[in-house]
């Protein structure tokens, strides 16, 4: 009875003693501590250099785009053409000297004799060429033509209406007729012709490819206008609305030939090199007038304007 009592304690003791030792050890483990690691998101090709770097060898951005790997695209820059119109004038027309003929008794004379009769002939040409494809036209009555696309042009420019002006004018010529007039008034007006408008050049080029046509007309137009231009403020810039000038002009209308829905338009001007010169811009300036106390009206007449103290400037 004894033997099994004594056993079974035995087994008892290791048991507790097991259950001890598992209890220490679960005591002694220590938690894991979480594990960081570095992920990448998005890679960078590109470093900016550092700030104050000097000494250094510095490398073109493209080369360290490069070397990072990264492939720079070639960047190509291209104009835009329009084949509606050319992008000038072809051969222009060389007015003579003042507008007349010299004698051919002088050397001028003679070399001026010589450059017409070559630009006649050429014109000829040009002029076979553009009655094939524009079997209404004819040079008398294309000049009264010309001088009424230009009034209808300028009168569209004087109350600022695009879409007629894109039909009356090349894309060459819009913007050269428009630029500088967003905050400026226009009065323009066309009284009459002191001489008949009759054709005085005529040249055919092509563009891009042949058989491309383009039919350019130059017409000599003098008349008599009145144009004044006024800025935002309303005080005048230019010109004078009651005092008419004569203007000698000599117009370019050009037409695309194989384009069976074109039509004549302005496409430029060609200025002379003994022209006058243009009159110079009147500057306006603000004049301070008194300060008017609250009830008080301000009589122009009996104001004197305070002429301005001279002044020692110094360098």
């Amino acid at each position: 009875m004894a033997l099994p009592m004594r056993r079974t304690l035995v087994s008892l003791h290791r048991a507790t003693c097991g259950s001890l030792k598992s209890a220490e050890v679960s005591l002694d483990v220590r938690h894991p501590v979480p594990l960081l690691l570095p992920v990448r998101t998005k890679k960078r090709y590109f470093i900016p250099p550092a700030v104050g770097r000097k000494g250094r060898e510095e490398q073109s951005e493209e080369s360290k785009a490069r070397a990072a790997g990264f492939v720079v695209r070639q960047q190509y820059y291209e104009r835009p053409i329009n084949i509606a119109c050319t992008a000038g004038i072809f051969d222009p027309y060389i007015p003579p000297e003042g507008d007349a003929r010299l004698s051919t008794l002088s050397k001028e004379g003679l070399k001026q004799r010589t450059e017409q009769v070559r630009q006649t002939a050429a014109s000829q040409l040009a002029i076979r060429k553009i009655k094939e494809h524009d079997s209404q036209f004819a040079t008398k009555d294309f000049a009264a033509q010309a001088q009424e696309i230009f009034i209808e042009a300028h009168d569209a420019l004087t109350q600022f209406n695009k879409e007629k002006l894109h039909s009356l004018v090349t894309e060459r010529c819009y913007p050269e007729m428009t630029r500088g007039n967003r905050y400026k008034t226009i009065h323009w007006r066309f009284l009459e012709s002191l001489e008949p408008p009759k054709v005085v050049h005529a040249r055919c080029p092509d563009m891009i490819s042949k058989g491309n046509l383009y039919g350019q007309v130059t017409v000599r137009m003098h008349s008599k206008q009145t144009l004044a231009i006024y800025d935002r403020f309303g005080r005048l810039l230019l010109g004078s609305e009651e005092q008419p000038k004569d203007v000698l002009e000599y117009l370019v209308m050009e037409r695309h030939l194989v384009n069976p829905y074109g039509r004549w338009r302005l496409h430029g001007k060609i200025v002379p090199s003994w022209a006058p010169a243009k009159d110079p811009i009147i500057k306006t300036l603000l004049i301070p007038g008194p300060e008017l106390k609250p009830g008080e009206e301000f009589d122009a007449l009996s104001y004197e304007v305070a002429k301005p103290k001279a002044v020692q400037w110094s360098k």
